[in-house]
């Protein structure tokens, strides 16, 4: 099957080095190692997830890779404060395959507001559909539309859109 390409998405932040970056909700942890990679030394990754067996999961592989910047938190990303990360601390924040899954919406966007650096840049990638079964259920889509106004009225700037992969789209906003 296939998916988006972390890695090729990951590239439409300008990632550089020494930069901080959090991928809230990391699951499988592909955009932390992409993100990771494309850093070199100097960066640091901040994988946070609420299930601590995937961070497990993004250690070992991290390991297995030799990448040696990506840090692991258990947090909540729907929680004020959840993320444990120190307020305009971060450059950009990577929410993949996520955003449908987010109960409190409005709480996640709060926290990415504390953590990114004004001007900081957000990359959200969501599936574009349901797919018949292949994606989230058709009531949980968050169409593209409907991603970039929850941002937009939060005070986020649209820098662009691309589609990340057949089944997904993606939107880089920067932070007010």
């Amino acid at each position: 099957m296939n998916f988006s390409d972390p890695k090729s998405n990951v590239l439409q932040l300008g990632l550089r080095e020494n930069m901080r970056i959090a991928d809230l909700g990391a699951g499988t942890g592909h955009y932390t190692l992409a993100a990771a990679a494309a850093l070199g030394h100097g960066g640091r990754v901040y994988a946070v997830d609420v299930h601590e067996d995937i961070l497990n999961h993004i250690r070992t592989a991290a390991h297995q890779k030799g990448l040696r910047n990506i840090e692991t938190v258990w947090g909540n990303i729907e929680k004020p404060g959840g993320t444990k990360l120190r307020d305009h601390a971060i450059d950009a924040v990577i929410l993949s395959n996520t955003l449908f899954q987010i109960e409190h919406k409005q709480q996640l966007i709060a926290e990415i507001r504390r953590i990114l650096k004004p001007e900081g840049k957000l990359l959200v990638i969501d599936w574009a559909g349901a797919y018949g079964g292949m994606g989230p259920h058709p009531g949980h889509v968050v169409s593209e539309h409907a991603a970039e106004e929850l941002f937009i009225t939060a005070g986020f700037h649209k820098q662009k859109d691309f589609r990340a992969g057949p089944h997904h789209y993606a939107i880089v906003f920067t932070a007010p």
